[in-house]
């Protein structure tokens, strides 16, 4: 399982960037129909609040893979590094 952390990680990074698109897309719309409205500046300072609520939560979820992606290349160095002493200690 500790093998496939990178793997779950990109499939969910993937996932994320699949939902900021979608949440610039709907903005995009919502600048599109704001255009049409009298109170213009209004109505895009609400599409961009918006949008900042909506990326928020995959802001978060960004931030908590960053960290277990640290995590798991720390193991992963230390791993490495623990078998260099090993090799180092078994070779005269």
């Amino acid at each position: 399982m500790p093998d496939a952390l990178p793997e779950a990680i990109t499939r969910q990074r993937q996932v994320l960037a699949a939902q900021r698109s979608a949440i610039g897309q709907a903005e995009g719309q919502q600048q599109a129909v704001c255009w049409q409205k009298f109170a213009v500046n209004a109505c895009l300072s609400e599409a961009r609040r918006a949008r900042r609520q909506a990326l928020e939560p995959l802001r978060q979820q960004e931030l908590a893979l960053n960290a277990q992606e640290r995590l798991w290349r720390t193991e992963q160095r230390e791993r490495r590094l623990q078998g260099k002493q090993a090799d180092t200690r078994e070779t005269p």
